[in-house]
């Protein structure tokens, strides 16, 4: 059976993982408000906005079946957003230098005769202690400004850490493949 797939986001990084299950989709912007709820624990909020953009979507496509994602990224109690800028991004890694940072990455599919599904991800980054000089020269090399966290694990970000604790890798990334996958098998899809 053939399913036209749709991933709610234009994340290249998420596209890119996603092409690694070589399933045919297409990109979709969401449009969903991110916004917290006051007191929003974080994994809540990943979950939360997942399903939301996957069910935005699936209104728009009620053919598609439709994977939403979404990351929440804390350190010591505080939400990591995108710095959007290099002030923010230095400020961000200066805070995180010599502590653990926990990225929440969850995902949701959404679709007809699909029985909705989410998944969440927990990953535990340990920052080494950052001297302003290093932090300066990553942020100067990746410009990390859409990244939540201020910087590209993939890249040379994996240079400011001593030790990534995850069940997934791709989760850091922003698209947790390996749950991902269960769901889309889930959904019909046939994968390896």
């Amino acid at each position: 059976m053939s399913r036209d797939l749709i991933l709610a986001s234009t994340s290249r990084w998420r596209g890119q993982l996603l092409e690694r299950l070589r399933l045919p989709f297409d990109t979709v912007h969401p449009e969903v408000d991110e916004t917290p709820h006051p007191a929003e624990p974080p994994a809540t909020l990943a979950l939360r906005l997942a399903t939301a953009k996957a069910d935005a979507v699936a209104g728009r496509h009620p053919q598609a079946v439709v994977i939403g994602s979404d990351q929440v990224a804390s350190c010591d109690g505080r939400l990591l957003g995108k710095p959007g800028s290099r002030e923010a991004a230095l400020a961000q890694l200066r805070a995180m230098s010599g502590r653990e940072a926990v990225f929440l990455t969850a995902v949701a599919v959404a679709g007809p005769g699909v029985e909705a599904g989410q998944a969440l991800d927990t990953t535990v980054v340990r920052f080494r202690p950052l001297g302003d000089d290093a932090i300066a020269r990553y942020i100067d090399a990746e410009q990390p400004w859409d990244c939540a966290g201020s910087f590209r694990c993939e890249g040379l970000g994996i240079t400011l850490f001593e030790a990534i604790e995850t069940r997934d890798p791709t989760a850091l990334v922003g698209l947790p493949l390996i749950a991902t996958a269960r769901l889309l098998r889930a959904a019909g899809f046939v994968l390896p």
